[in-house]
């Protein structure tokens, strides 16, 4: 597992693949217009949406720091879950909790478009969303859940935390920003990652395929 491009690592397939569609869109911008329209998640009333959005959307990513704190932290947590979970079920995790972010969007989107104000009804019926972040924030609750008391050391400021305060603080600010914040981050997506990770731990470990 130390050679995180080994591609007998779900890891290091996950940050290859996207590695590629970032340089594809970096160094031939004019697929850019075209990529964003047929893979990253559209709305589903809107005419651009396609059934595969919910798993392409993925594999997008808007900029250099999106691309590298999402795969920064999808290899510093990735590579010891899948290690313990076992390749086949840290794939069915990842992409579990990044489709469960999709569906948490699409959701706020309606609600949005149903009982927002004109002008938020409008942007987030045409809104797209790109990027690994909800499948990564799943890995996050992972980690959190499986070793609470295992030390994260912050870089700002640069502090040891118990993983389970981490993924708690983390979340508890997402929520924050998701309810006040007008910015273009799907904070609500990041949540569905970790509620649908959440969910399917405790069935894993009810059906005894995991503990923690």
């Amino acid at each position: 597992m130390n050679n995180i491009l080994n591609p007998r690592t779900v890891v290091g397939n996950l940050i290859l693949l996207n590695v590629i569609f970032f340089l594809i869109m970096m160094f031939f911008p004019k697929f850019d217009a075209e990529l964003l329209n047929m893979l990253a998640l559209h709305y589903p009333m809107s005419p651009s949406f396609e059934i595969w959005q919910p798993v392409t959307y993925m594999f997008l990513h808007g900029g250099f720091s999106h691309i590298f704190f999402n795969m920064f932290a999808l290899w510093m947590f990735g590579r010891q879950l899948e290690e313990e979970l076992g390749a086949k079920r840290f794939a069915t995790y990842y992409f579990i909790t990044g489709v469960g972010a999709a569906i948490v969007q699409i959701i706020v989107n309606y609600f949005i478009i149903m009982y927002g104000d004109g002008m938020s009804a409008t942007i987030a019926a045409q809104s797209i969303t790109i990027g690994a972040s909800g499948a990564v924030f799943g890995i996050l609750l992972a980690f959190g859940v499986m070793h609470p008391n295992d030390r994260i050391l912050l870089l700002i400021p640069p502090i040891p935390i118990k993983a389970k305060w981490f993924v708690i603080i983390y979340g508890a600010l997402e929520l924050i920003q998701g309810v006040r914040s007008t910015d273009n981050i799907a904070h609500f997506a990041h949540l569905g990652g970790m509620l649908f990770g959440l969910i399917l731990l405790y069935l894993w470990k009810k059906q005894n395929k995991i503990y923690f």
